[in-house]
C-alpha cells in the first residue's frame, strides 16, 4: 500500500491533511443541520401557528367578499403567500405547482382536511428553483366545511440564510485552520527533529562512537529519550574504555611469561646452556610461568563468573571463625620461613549466612597478600568480631605501605601497587578483584588503610546472624 511507502513524517502529515478534511465536512453536514433544525423547523413552526391563527378567525358564517378581502391584504403584508378557496379543488388553480415533483395534495391528504385536520406540505418547487414549505387549513363553519386556507413560503437557500454569518464563518474557519496546521506543523517539527537526531545518534554509536550526546532541552519525553541515549551512551564508552584496558592488562600480562616460556624453550633446544643445573633452571622457570598463565586465566574466569548478574550464592550458616582457623593453617609453613607472629582476636561464636567455598576465598586471597607483603619477623594482627550486628573482620600486616593515590584503585582489575615486586611475588593484580566480588555478593563492603606507620589494614564488614535470627 501507498500508505507503507511513507515515512513518519509523511505519515503525520497526511493525518493532519485528513483531519481538516473531516472537519471541513463536519462544518458543512453541521450548516445543514442548523438549516434544517433551527431555520426549517422555526419556518414550519410560524407556518402552522400563522395558518391556524387565520383559519380560526374565520370558522364561523361563510367566506364572504370582505373576509376574503381581509385574507388577501394579510397575503400582501406578510411574508406568507395565502390561497383563500371555497373549494379544495380550485387549488390547483393558484397553485399549479408539483411539490418534489408530485401532486400537492394526495387523497390521504384530501380526507384529513375533510376530518378537519390541517396538512403540512413541504418540498422543491421547479418553478420556484428552490424549497417551500406550506399547510392547508380547513375553515369550518358551525356544522360544515366552507373554506379552505393555503398558506406558504419559499425558504431562503443555505447560503441566504448565513448570508450575513457566512463570510465570517469562513473568515474565522480559514483562521482555525491555518492556525491549527501551523501549531501541528511546528509540534511535527518538535518531534522530528529529535528523531532525526537520534538516528543519526544511533549511526554514530553503531560505528563505535560513544563520545556523541544529544541536547536534552526541555525534560518532556523526548528529554527524557534524550537523557536515557545520553545514559547509554556513556555507559557504552565506559564499558569500551574497560574492555580496551581489560585486553591491553591480559596482553600485558602474557606478554611477559610468554617471552620467558618461549625465550627458555629455545634456549633448550639449542642447548644454549652450561650445565644441568642451568637446564633445570630454564625448565622450572618454564613451569613458574606456565603456572602463571593458569592462575591468570582461572581467576579471569573466576571474576567474571563473580561479575555476572545471575550469579547466585550457596549460602548457608556458617561458623566463621573455624573457617578462618582452617584457612589460616593452610598457611602455616609460610609464615615459619618468614617468621611472622600471628596476633588474633576472634569471637568463635560468630554466625553468617553465605557461602562457605567463596568466604574461603575471601580469607585465603586476603592472607595471602597479607603474608606475601609483610617484612620478615613482622606480625600480622587478626580480628573477626560482632559489632552493630555486623561481621568485622580486619587484617593489619606490617610492610611497604600504600601511597594514598593508589587506596581509590584497590580492587580493581589488574592493579599493583609494586610493580617492581610483582613477578617475584606471582600476583596478578586479580586477587582482591575478587574478594570485593564476593564481598558485594554477600551484601558486605570491602575497605583498606594504609599509611601513617601503622601498615595496611583490610577490612571486611558483612551481615551476621545472631541467636535471635537464628531461631
Amino acid at each position: 500500500m501507498l500508505i507503507k511507502r511513507l515515512n513518519l513524517s509523511q505519515k503525520v502529515l497526511l493525518l493532519i491533511g485528513v483531519c481538516i478534511l473531516f472537519s471541513i465536512l463536519f462544518s458543512f453536514f453541521f450548516l445543514h443541520f442548523l438549516y434544517k433544525e433551527l431555520y426549517f423547523n422555526s419556518v414550519k413552526d410560524s407556518v402552522i401557528y400563522q395558518g391556524e391563527r387565520t383559519a380560526v378567525h374565520y370558522h364561523y358564517g361563510t367566506l364572504s367578499e370582505d373576509i376574503i378581502e381581509k385574507i388577501h391584504w394579510y397575503n400582501v403584508v406578510s411574508e406568507y403567500e395565502v390561497i383563500v378557496l371555497e373549494d379544495i379543488k380550485e387549488l390547483k388553480t393558484y397553485f399549479p405547482y408539483q411539490v418534489n415533483y408530485e401532486e400537492l395534495l394526495s387523497a390521504d391528504d384530501r380526507r384529513k382536511l375533510e376530518d378537519g385536520e390541517y396538512v403540512v406540505k413541504d418540498g422543491f418547487v421547479k418553478e420556484f428553483d428552490r424549497e417551500i414549505i406550506g399547510a392547508v387549513f380547513p375553515i369550518t363553519g358551525e356544522n360544515e366545511l366552507i373554506g379552505f386556507i393555503y398558506i406558504y413560503v419559499p425558504l431562503a437557500q443555505l447560503h441566504e440564510v448565513f448570508e450575513g454569518s457566512l463570510p465570517i464563518l469562513l473568515l474565522v474557519g480559514t483562521m482555525f485552520f491555518m492556525l491549527l496546521f501551523l501549531v501541528v506543523n511546528q509540534i511535527r517539527r518538535s518531534l522530528f527533529r529529535p528523531l532525526n537526531e537520534f538516528e543519526e545518534f544511533s549511526r554514530e554509536v553503531s560505528k563505535g562512537n560513544y563520545s556523541k550526546r544529544l541536547y536534552a532541552g526541555q525534560m518532556d519525553e523526548m528529554g527524557q529519550l534524550a537523557q536515557a541515549f545520553n545514559t547509554m551512551s556513556q555507559s557504552l564508552e565506559e564499558q569500551d574504555a574497560r574492555k580496551k584496558e581489560f585486553l591491553a592488562n591480559v596482553v600485558h600480562e602474557l606478554r611477559t611469561p610468554l617471552t620467558y616460556i618461549g625465550g627458555y624453550s629455545q634456549a633448550l633446544k639449542g642447548r644454549m646452556y652450561q650445565s644441568e643445573e642451568e637446564a633445570d633452571h630454564y625448565l622450572m622457570t618454564i613451569e613458574k610461568e606456565t603456572n602463571r598463565i593458569k592462575k591468570l586465566i582461572h581467576d579471569l574466569i573466576d571474576l567474571d563468573h563473580l561479575q555476572e548478574n545471575m550469579y547466585t550464592l550457596n549460602a548457608e550458616p556458617i561458623a566463621i571463625a573455624q573457617l578462618l582457623f582452617d584457612t589460616l593453617a593452610l598457611f602455616e609453613i609460610r609464615i615459619k620461613e618468614k617468621g611472622l607472629k600471628i596476633e588474633s582476636e576472634i569471637q568463635e561464636e560468630l554466625i553468617v549466612s553465605g557461602d562457605p567455598n567463596r568466604m574461603q576465598q575471601v580469607f585465603y586471597n586476603i592472607l595471602d597478600n597479607a603474608i606475601k607483603y609483610s617484612d620478615e619477623n613482622e606480625r600480622i594482627a587478626l580480628s573477626l568480631k560482632e559489632s552493630e550486628r555486623q561481621l568485622v573482620f580486619t587484617v593489619n600486616n606490617r610492610g611497604n605501605e600504600i601511597p594514598a593515590a593508589d587506596l581509590p584503585s584497590i580492587g580493581t582489575r589488574f592493579f599493583r601497587t609494586d610493580k617492581a615486586r610483582s613477578r617475584s611475588t606471582g600476583g596478578t593484580g586479580l586477587g582482591l578483584s575478587i574478594v570485593k566480588e564476593i564481598v558485594r555478593l554477600h551484601g558486605g563492603e570491602m575497605t583498606i588503610e594504609s599509611g601513617s606507620g601503622n601498615g595496611t589494614t583490610v577490612k571486611i564488614t558483612m551481615p551476621i546472624i545472631i541467636e535471635g535470627d537464628a531461631e
